[in-house]
């Protein structure tokens, strides 16, 4: 880190405790924690859902390499892989209001769709993922 000449000792302190909790803040959110994954849907779930779909759990998982999330309506619980983590937060937001909406819809007819596109950045995450899998993988993978 580069600091202005002629700071005193404080300042420099300071300065540097500022940006190391700027930092932290922002990997926080960068990779939540599962408790703040299932924050994060209950608020999608009241701003989109009219609050009628809301998990027991929302966690994140290391054995999903083919999904990015998936869900267990009769349980309630939602799982996210970890290969998420570090991806924009609309994009991460978007596999969880897509999870969130199986909870209520189990396949993926129209009124699935219907209620995923409530989220306003639903299309653009969708490509932002397929782009993601076409230069990872060379495929397409699902929630």
């Amino acid at each position: 880190m580069l600091l202005p000449a002629g700071l005193s000792l404080t300042d420099e302190e300071q300065w540097v405790r500022r940006m190391l909790d700027r930092l932290a803040a922002k990997e926080q959110r960068r990779k939540p924690s599962d408790d703040d994954l299932l924050d994060r849907a209950t608020d999608l779930a009241t701003r989109y859902l009219d609050g009628k779909a809301f998990p027991t759990s929302v966690r994140w998982v290391e054995n999903q390499r083919h999904r990015w999330g998936s869900c267990t309506p009769d349980h309630g619980t939602i799982r996210l892989s970890t290969r998420l983590r570090g991806m924009p937060a609309w994009v991460v937001d978007y596999v969880i209001m897509h999870e969130l909406v199986h909870l209520l819809v189990p396949s993926h007819g129209p009124r699935f769709w219907e209620l995923v596109e409530r989220y306003p950045r639903a299309e653009r995450a969708r490509g932002f993922l397929e782009g993601f899998s076409m230069g990872v993988n060379g495929s397409v993978e699902e929630c």
